[in-house]
């Protein structure tokens, strides 16, 4: 037996690449908009987190052309070490302005940023307790740090209160998404903050999904709830409505000088190249000077809903960009994208481990830059199709 082996035997997704309903790795050959072209072919995009429509803004793109030509391609080591350029400075004081924080420390993608974070806060003896429903970059911060993770059913308050009170005082964090990524619902952040106030706990907040959605400003969960001073620690990815790749965490000057001397993921990796740094930038002076963008995403998201229910979808206990569509089998959900595929309608699909086995998910997320017309043009396939499934 070799260890390689596992990799010769693996035939679930060449099984249903062969039956032609495998959804992944699809190539998108154009900028990521509301209309992009797969195989040739334009597709109505309906499963893109640019929710606020900014990675092909010009002045994003301008940004990162101009930090090329000032700071080359890339950085060549580490923040700790020779990998700190002054537009790094510059995005951290800007992003722990924007959300309420005294400081701000950037890494080179979202997803090392809760594993950076959530790995040198809590040690041995300690306890990391999530929703059931948070997202992998959190569980896998959780595996790597020396901390035991607790889990509490998603959005139950009941249920995180009876896991802190388990814990008997000691120390502890409550990390939580403010958005869930999949069923597009927000996290009750002032019960979560009241409950950890009452039991001495701490509270960290992934704002991936809910930066450039929630509050007036876009500045996420906590501000919409106007509870940042309660949160510790604020997540965010530069990812979706900030147009570029990289994440950072949000916290008051003392965890962030922490974070910087104990975050492996910060210290053994490359920092964020320039172009990244300056698209965000840029992305967030965009947001700041143009409020109509989050008006009309909601706008767009209330339509999507609100049409999604009266045709008999089932859109969960969503009430945000991210509307999932409950369409029971696996086989419903792979039946359900190639229609739409082939109706030239771009959605992702969420299939077991990621949800139950009976409860898969059409996955959708709408950007503030869709037009009425492209809505209404993808309505009428998603009604046209779910009739046929027999879906609704």
């Amino acid at each position: 037996m070799s260890l390689l082996d596992k990799c010769y035997s693996f035939e679930d997704a060449k099984r249903v690449m062969a039956a032609g309903f495998y959804p992944y790795f699809r190539v998108i050959s154009s900028e990521q908009d509301t209309e992009v072209m797969v195989n040739g072919k334009r597709m109505l995009m309906m499963g893109s987190n640019s929710y606020l429509g900014l990675t092909n803004h010009p002045r994003v793109i301008e940004a990162a052309k101009r930090a090329t030509d000032k700071y080359g391609t890339g950085c060549a080591g580490s923040r700790f070490l020779n990998g700190t350029l002054d537009i790094h400075i510059q995005l951290e004081a800007e992003l722990a302005e924007y959300v309420g924080k005294d400081g701000a420390l950037a890494y080179a993608a979202g997803y090392m940023a809760n594993l950076g974070a959530i790995s040198a806060m809590v040690d041995r003896g300690e306890y990391i307790v999530t929703d059931k429903f948070d997202h992998a970059s959190i569980l896998d911060g959780c595996f790597l740090s020396f901390g035991k993770m607790l889990r509490y059913n998603h959005n139950d308050m009941d249920s995180l209160e009876r896991t802190l009170q388990g814990i008997d005082g000691k120390n502890s964090l409550i990390v939580v998404d403010g958005i869930f990524s999949m069923e597009g619902d927000i996290a009750d952040v002032p019960h979560i903050c009241d409950l950890a106030k009452k039991y001495g706990s701490n509270v960290m907040v992934d704002e991936a999904h809910s930066l450039g959605v929630l509050h007036a400003t876009g500045a996420g969960a906590a501000m919409h709830f106007n509870r940042t001073d309660d949160v510790d620690i604020i997540m965010g990815t530069f990812s979706k409505s900030l147009a570029s790749v990289g994440g950072f965490i949000a916290a008051n000057e003392d965890i962030i000088h922490y974070l910087k001397h104990k975050s492996r993921p910060l210290i053994f990796s490359a920092s964020l190249p320039p172009a990244s740094a300056a698209s965000v930038l840029e992305a967030l002076h965009i947001i700041l000077e143009e409020p109509e963008r989050i008006t009309q995403l909601w706008e767009n998201t209330n339509y999507m809903a609100e049409n999604f229910q009266n045709m008999g979808f089932d859109i969960g206990n969503s009430c945000t960009p991210v509307i999932p569509l409950h369409v029971g089998s696996a086989d419903n959900a792979f039946h359900m994208w190639k229609l739409l595929d082939e109706e030239g309608v771009f959605i992702n699909p969420v299939i077991p481990p990621a949800v139950p086995p009976n409860d898969t998910l059409i996955r959708c997320s709408f950007m503030s830059t869709h037009t009425r017309k492209q809505l209404d043009e993808a309505l009428e396939k998603f009604e046209k199709i779910g009739k046929k499934l027999h879906i609704i």
